[in-house]
């Protein structure tokens, strides 16, 4: 029997040392992106836990979409992906 393993890690520890896993990631299903979700993603990219490519296919997201998402974390922290708050920030 084989038993397919992702390549990434299960599990990573993030710098300030929380552990987070494949599962606190959203569903690839999701519809409403807050931006705690979208925190996690970016999140789970730059720890390692998956790739950026795979994070693109799962989500159904554009370059263009993530790098924003990416831009919005590193300049203002997850209150700069909320879209309440994109024109304030802009």
């Amino acid at each position: 029997m084989f038993i397919r393993r992702p390549k990434q890690p299960h599990s990573v520890t993030l710098p300030d040392g929380r552990q987070m896993t494949r599962e606190d990631l959203p569903s690839p299903n999701t519809r409403r992106w807050v931006a705690s979700r979208k925190a996690s993603v970016v999140i789970g990219v730059q720890s390692g836990l998956l790739t950026l490519e795979e994070a693109l296919e799962t989500y159904s997201l554009t370059e263009e979409e993530y790098a924003s998402w990416v831009y919005g974390v590193s300049a203002h922290g997850v209150s700069g992906l909320k879209t309440t708050q994109i024109q304030r920030f802009r």
